[in-house]
């Protein structure tokens, strides 16, 4: 039984973060603290990022913030990139939020408890008796893994209206009191966002877009790569700067068994759509896929405009490709922390992509 993508939307928080002024503010910051910072500011250039968004102001990172600071930002700020992301993603594929059935919620940026879909259940207009599916931890990995368990949750109540919304506020986490390598990428790399799906067994009127047989994989012994510290000051950021040669040597294969498990070729693929998590890990990607260099350009553009917004950037991506008018077979692919890897098919059929 098919799972149709009936709608996909994306939003970012009003504050524009311009590298440059980002750039000239860390300094001003952390370099009187990181006596290394020389060596590594060039990053704010070489990011290939020009502009990010944030839930909060520039001016805010000015002064020290706390857990309970941070997390309340987190709070405000992501119940409005919930609801703006589920109402856009609704009116996209013709529903009301009456009709939804089950929110899968995404989200490792911040503590919602009561989670997001139920702070912004009145303002979106969930019935009462919603499924409420919250995943927290996914990180980077979390835009497919979540569209993965949305298809599940569809899969299991034929005609059910499942909706998906990934949130992230990753900019809340600039620290100027823990200042390793990997704060500082973070302060390089990090912006915020939101992205939603609506998914359903019924088919849409005219062409489809149906999500195939996914795949996950999890290396152990690789819990240091990536994921957060959680400490009283806020969340750290790990990165281990591994990254892209781990990328390198291991991608290739899982992406192997996750074309074996979609009935798919290496050469059967129209486009892979990948999660942009810095122009380094981009260049690798191309590189294990037998891509030519530069052709992941939509993962370039999402990262030019918006940085590395963890889970939701991988949707930012498919919905600027399926727009562009690419048909066939897709693969969806993203890592996180675990480390891990997950990967969705996505079926586009001809002039099916009214539905972004």
């Amino acid at each position: 039984m098919p799972v149709h993508l009936h709608a996909i939307s994306t939003a970012v928080p009003p504050n524009i973060l311009d590298q440059a002024e980002v750039a000239r503010n860390a300094r001003r910051l952390l370099a009187p603290r990181f006596p290394q910072f020389d060596r590594v500011a060039g990053a704010f250039e070489s990011a290939g990022i020009a502009r990010r968004h944030s839930v909060v102001p520039l001016d805010w990172f000015e002064e020290p913030h706390g857990w309970a600071d941070r997390n309340a930002r987190y709070m405000e700020g992501a119940t409005d990139l919930f609801a703006a992301a589920a109402e856009t993603a609704l009116s996209r594929a013709g529903w009301h939020a009456e009709e939804v059935d089950c929110v899968v919620t995404v989200s490792s940026t911040g503590l919602a408890t009561p989670t997001l879909e139920a702070q912004a259940l009145r303002r979106v207009g969930f019935r009462t008796d919603i499924l409420r599916v919250p995943l927290f931890g996914l990180g980077c990995a979390g835009g497919v893994s979540g569209a993965i368990v949305a298809r599940r949750m569809a899969l299991s109540q034929p005609g059910a209206k499942v909706l998906m919304v990934v949130v992230e506020a990753c900019t809340l986490s600039f620290r100027t009191d823990r200042l390793t390598k990997a704060d500082i990428v973070a302060t390089v790399l990090f912006g915020d966002g939101a992205a939603a799906l609506c998914l359903s067994t019924d088919a849409p009127d005219g062409p489809a877009i149906t999500l195939g047989t996914p795949h996950q994989h999890t290396w152990p012994d690789t819990l240091p790569i990536m994921g957060w510290e959680v400490e009283d000051t806020g969340l750290g950021v790990i990165f281990d700067r591994s990254i892209p040669d781990f990328v390198g040597q291991e991608f290739a294969s899982v992406a192997g068994h996750a074309l074996e498990r979609a009935g798919l070729s290496r050469t059967g693929v129209d486009r892979f759509v990948c999660h942009p998590g810095g122009t380094r890990v981009i260049e690798a990607l191309e590189q294990v896929l037998h891509l030519d260099q530069g052709s992941l350009d939509a993962e370039r553009r999402v990262l030019r405009d918006h940085g590395n917004m963890s889970a939701p950037t991988v949707l930012f991506v498919l919905e600027e490709v399926l727009r562009s008018g690419c048909e066939g077979h897709l693969l969806a692919c993203a890592l996180g922390p675990g480390f891990s890897a997950a990967f969705l098919p996505v079926r586009v059929a001809t002039n099916a992509r009214q539905a972004a």
